[in-house]
């Protein structure tokens, strides 16, 4: 199948984590958020685990997240003697800045027929599936693996069991058109070429 290289490789270029701050409120269509997590299952994965899992929270949904997150955060932190409170408010007010947020997660498939990284390797490349699809939506957004992302108390919150990653929350929302740009290194600093 013959696809227009040129634009998909200005697609790629033109990929960018779109914050909150950068985001208008409006609400972005369910059907384009169908349309990402659809291109994300068609990332690469060996012996076709398809480890990626996504819960997807929106409207009330978000408010429930929020909830989630600051007294998951409040319980581990304080038990630890870290607790902040600047980190708790902001865990309990900032989901409602997204149209959307989808919790990235891997689930570790049963007889383990690859490894683990692979397994991780898989959902990254998922991750990039719907980044690009926000990119051609014109939708922003961006993946946070901060907050409760490492807690083994979350888990359960997304149904996830002992072997398997919360990975993070891809976050969505429209962009208000304040994209910033960006730059990468010339690739030449970061390949070498065997050819005899």
């Amino acid at each position: 199948m013959a696809l227009d290289a040129s634009s998909f490789n200005q697609l790629i270029k033109n990929r960018r984590s779109v914050f909150q701050k950068d985001y208008t409120g409006q609400r972005v269509d369910d059907t384009i958020i169908h349309q990402l997590l659809e291109n994300a299952t068609w990332a690469p994965t060996h012996k076709l685990t398809e480890p990626w899992r996504f819960v997807v929270f929106t409207g009330d949904g978000l408010k429930k997240l929020a909830d989630f997150q600051s007294e998951c955060y409040k319980q581990v932190a304080t038990s630890k003697g870290n607790f902040q409170q600047d980190r708790y408010d902001a865990l309990k007010t900032n989901p409602m800045k997204s149209s959307h947020i989808i919790a990235v997660c891997m689930k570790r498939d049963e007889k383990k027929s690859v490894p683990a990284w692979e397994e991780l390797g898989a959902v990254f490349c998922a991750v990039q599936n719907m980044y690009l699809t926000a990119t051609a939506y014109g939708i922003g957004c961006y993946l946070s693996t901060g907050g409760i992302t490492n807690f083994e108390e979350a888990k359960s919150f997304f149904e996830l069991e002992t072997e398997d990653k919360l990975l993070g929350f891809l976050h969505i929302g429209m962009p208000n058109g304040n994209t910033r740009l960006s730059k990468r290194k010339p690739i030449e600093e970061k390949v070498k070429w065997i050819s005899h």
